[in-house]
């Protein structure tokens, strides 16, 4: 499974002409405390009902609080037949330390 870092993200979010669908399997109150911009939610257990509303044409990068839900969902989404899935080490908490030192941690 490939893996980008928070650092990497934001270099690619700022370089691509299509950026990547950024899925953040939080939880919906873990979502309202902080995020990327551009994220779209999709709560880990929520993500096989919504299958058919993820383009599989797209790069996907999976994002959670630490790594370990979001690394899981990629996973899964491999299985399913995804074949540009990338899991965002160190989550939200890495963006925050390492990319947006204004976003708040938990």
């Amino acid at each position: 499974m490939k893996t980008i870092s928070a650092t990497d993200l934001h270099t690619l979010l700022q370089e691509s002409e299509l950026p990547p669908l950024l899925l953040d399997v939080r939880e919906p109150s873990e979502f309202d405390y902080c995020r990327i911009e551009a994220s779209q939610l999709m709560p880990m257990q929520t993500v096989p009902q919504h299958l058919n509303t993820l383009p599989k044409e797209k790069t996907i990068i999976t994002i959670c609080h630490h790594g370990m839900r979001s690394q899981q969902v990629a996973q899964y989404l491999l299985q399913q037949g995804f074949t540009d899935v990338i899991n965002l080490t160190g989550g939200v908490h890495a963006w925050a330390c390492d990319v947006d030192n204004s976003m708040p941690t938990y």
